[in-house]
């Protein structure tokens, strides 16, 4: 399997910190995430229902009724190619690499485009692009109008578009989860999460928005209870709790203004409300020199990158501060 950010277990044993000692900023989830109540006995020792109310607030929150629950939208990502004829897909990279080994391991061609633009991308001819937005790992953003247009260029040659949405509640003004499997935009498949923003990683709840022929084949391919009863019921408390998202989408853009102004001292850095991605042939120095503090961020050799997320309070704050001083000073 792919490596990802958040294997604090590994990092401890690896450098003989304790697990509690760790400052870990490696996984972009918000540190202050959505508070979970306590749940009625029900939920716990009855099967999961599809009218329970998560479906209607899902629609709601997103704008869009289009959707498929998924244990994270991990589970779309990895059956998604399966449903597709084997052609050649277009990734705006680097990115999430679940996506392009997903569609590699399924027999489709992949066409991995680093640093690329969404022009590019339609150039290439493929029938499938796919992207980010906001990327991961690099914070690279597209407009809604430039991927609205490049879904209508490929639905002209019977393409289609993937869009990863997972870092874009923050920003819903950029989003175009509203147009997904839309009559102006059929082709367009969003996928969506509740592991960032709302810092529920654990849940494993998602979503896909797809046409309904699309959403049927993965829905009989997932088979019954694809979502546990307790994760339904917190997802559709989180994503009805409207006082809660608007109080902390401010509170997220300061922060990440805050954390990409810090790292940016020891380089060019790019980021979203969530994360800040330093690009530097010394990424992998500082990261290990950040680890040997027991500060865990993530670290990608491949594209001399390191991606750091938001610490939790000010002294997880003032402890990185500290230490990027000294490494800026050593």
């Amino acid at each position: 399997m792919l490596e990802h950010g958040g294997r604090l277990r590994a990092a401890a044993t690896r450098h003989g910190i304790l697990l509690a000692d760790w400052l870990d900023l490696s996984t972009g989830i918000n540190p202050q995430g959505w508070p979970v109540p306590a749940l009625p006995a029900s939920v716990w020792n009855r099967l999961p229902e599809d009218d329970d109310g998560l479906e209607a607030a899902a629609a709601a929150y997103y704008g869009n009724d289009q959707l498929l629950p998924l244990a994270g939208s991990q589970a779309a990502i990895q059956m998604l190619p399966a449903l597709f004829p084997h052609a050649a897909i277009a990734c705006l990279g680097p990115l999430y690499a679940e996506h392009p080994h997903a569609w590699q391991q399924a027999g489709h061609k992949l066409r991995q485009l680093n640093h690329a633009t969404l022009t590019r991308a339609l150039s290439a001819v493929t029938p499938y692009v796919l992207c980010c937005h906001p990327n991961n790992p690099t914070a690279v953003t597209q407009s809604r109008e430039g991927l609205l247009e490049a879904a209508a260029q490929l639905q002209k040659r019977g393409g289609w578009l993937f869009v990863d949405e997972a870092f874009v509640d923050c920003t819903p003004e950029l989003s175009v989860t509203p147009e997904a499997a839309s009559a102006a935009a059929p082709n367009l498949i969003v996928f969506r999460s509740l592991g960032k923003f709302f810092g529920l990683a654990g849940a494993r709840v998602g979503f896909l928005f797809a046409p309904e022929e699309i959403r049927h084949k993965l829905r009989e391919a997932l088979g019954p209870w694809a979502i546990s009863g307790p994760a339904r019921e917190v997802a559709r408390l989180a994503l009805a709790d409207h006082a809660w998202q608007s109080a902390t989408r401010p509170r997220l853009r300061a922060a990440g203004e805050r954390l990409a102004e810090l790292l940016g001292r020891c380089g060019e850095v790019r980021h979203t409300p969530l994360f800040a991605t330093l690009s530097s042939e010394r990424a992998g120095e500082l990261a290990d020199f950040l680890a040997a503090r027991g500060i865990l961020v993530r670290n990608f050799p491949e594209q001399a990158l390191l991606r750091c997320g938001l610490p939790a309070d000010e002294a997880g704050w003032q402890r990185l501060t500290a230490a990027l001083t000294a490494w800026q000073t050593s």
